[in-house]
């Protein structure tokens, strides 16, 4: 797969939201700065920060991380992962809203596991959405039906995109 037929996560996330807004900004790079997208980069301003600390739990924390998937041709990159006591990534995916639970949040968040499952060679069965504005987690269990969503979401994507 070459880098122009290369999905990025983000796209997976907006797609799911809105097909149109994913084609605006993913096609057309037509991207409109707003109260809300403002929020989102206030909460993002330390994870996008490349580094690594340990946490709590003696949990490894990596910020910025960046991401692949060659057998599905995705790029990105991710908030957070955190790798448990046993080397399992566990990604964690900021939003700055409040504790919600929407679809297209995790099919990002699902796309993320997805990706450290190929780079990392192992099983990825659960992440988490942290709502800034609420201070809470939400645990996403990496189902099944999530990854097929994932799936359906890239060709859906591709399709939109990438010129045949």
């Amino acid at each position: 797969m070459t880098e122009t037929e290369q999905i990025s996560i983000s796209a997976l996330e907006h797609w799911s939201y809105c097909p149109r807004q994913c084609c605006l900004i993913h096609a057309e790079q037509a991207f409109a700065e707003n109260i809300h997208t403002l929020r989102g980069q206030a909460v993002h301003a330390r994870t996008d920060q490349p580094g690594v600390e340990v946490g709590c739990q003696g949990r490894r924390i990596a910020r910025a991380v960046p991401l692949w998937c060659d057998r599905l041709g995705l790029v990105g990159k991710s908030d957070v992962v955190e790798f448990l006591a046993d080397g399992t990534p566990y990604p964690v995916e900021y939003k700055h809203g409040r504790k919600r639970e929407k679809l297209h949040d995790d099919i990002q968040l699902a796309a993320q596991a997805l990706c450290l499952e190929e780079m990392e060679g192992r099983p990825v069965p659960f992440g988490a959405i942290y709502h800034a504005s609420s201070r809470h987690r939400r645990e996403v269990a990496i189902t099944v039906e999530l990854r097929q969503a994932v799936e359906v979401c890239i060709a859906e994507v591709r399709a939109a995109l990438v010129a045949p």
